[in-house]
């Protein structure tokens, strides 16, 4: 499926505007809407590919700038040690409380368009693992996609580290689908067992893939990226999402 030129859209949220970057199927139609979370890094090539991807596959994608209170609107950090720092700073700083109304905003924008069809899901990588949970636990969200997501094991996501997203489990209404690498020292062993405990008690409706890759597996950058397990499970989101989508 054709795209549409990528559009650049500042969403009002009540911690200031948000940058966000929009991708979209060039055919007319309603498509369902995807906010797509980037890693700690926002918008970067990669991120981007993922998103024409997606659009590709028939949604209407929303990639917004994760630390749009704290960097100029456009801010990519590099895949290096500094980027990297910077990053992980930013998700020690900025509140849990935020991200959750970015979410709102994001999703409602996504609902309420006038080329869509009333339902939208998240998908995210990393810290937009987690992050695309986050808006999974909020009632606009029909199905979400995560990819190894950091922090939730530890409940350690955003300012005071200190989140609940394990505690909140049994708010997610819609479908979700958890991508796990074995080899990620950042969701060791005891950690996947923990988060899957915790979905079974909640009575969450999941899916679940383990494989051995590393950390940032689907990054198609860098020596972790792993091209056939990237394909076959960018294939499986892509069902998914449009199965509880649709």
């Amino acid at each position: 499926m054709t795209l549409r030129d990528t559009e650049t859209l500042d969403l009002s949220t009540p911690t200031g505007p948000m940058r966000c970057a929009v991708f979209a199927p060039a055919a007319a139609g309603r498509y369902p809407g995807l906010v797509l979370y980037s890693e700690i890094f926002q918008i970067t090539a990669p991120i981007r590919r993922l998103a024409a991807f997606f659009a590709g596959h028939g949604l209407r994608v929303l990639v917004p700038e994760v630390y749009h209170e704290h960097l100029p609107a456009g801010a990519v950090l590099a895949y290096d040690q500094a980027g990297a720092d910077e990053g992980n700073r930013l998700k020690y700083t900025k509140p849990v409380a935020a991200h959750d109304s970015d979410a709102t905003a994001a999703l409602a924008w996504l609902r309420e368009h006038p080329e869509g069809n009333g339902r939208a899901g998240s998908f995210g990588v990393c810290l937009g693992g987690h992050l695309a949970l986050r808006a999974a636990l909020q009632p606009a969200c029909s199905a979400a996609v995560c990819f190894y997501a950091t922090d939730v094991h530890t409940a350690t996501l955003g300012e005071g580290k200190r989140d609940d997203t394990l505690a909140r489990l049994a708010d997610i209404r819609g479908q979700t689908m958890f991508v796990w690498g074995r080899q990620d020292p950042h969701v060791p062993l005891e950690g996947r067992v923990k988060i899957h405990a915790a979905l079974e008690a909640a009575g969450v409706a999941f899916t679940w893939h383990e494989v051995n890759a590393a950390h940032a597996f689907l990054r198609d950058e860098g020596p972790r990226h792993d091209p056939e397990l990237a394909h076959q499970f960018l294939g499986l989101s892509a069902a998914f999402l449009r199965r509880h989508l649709a």
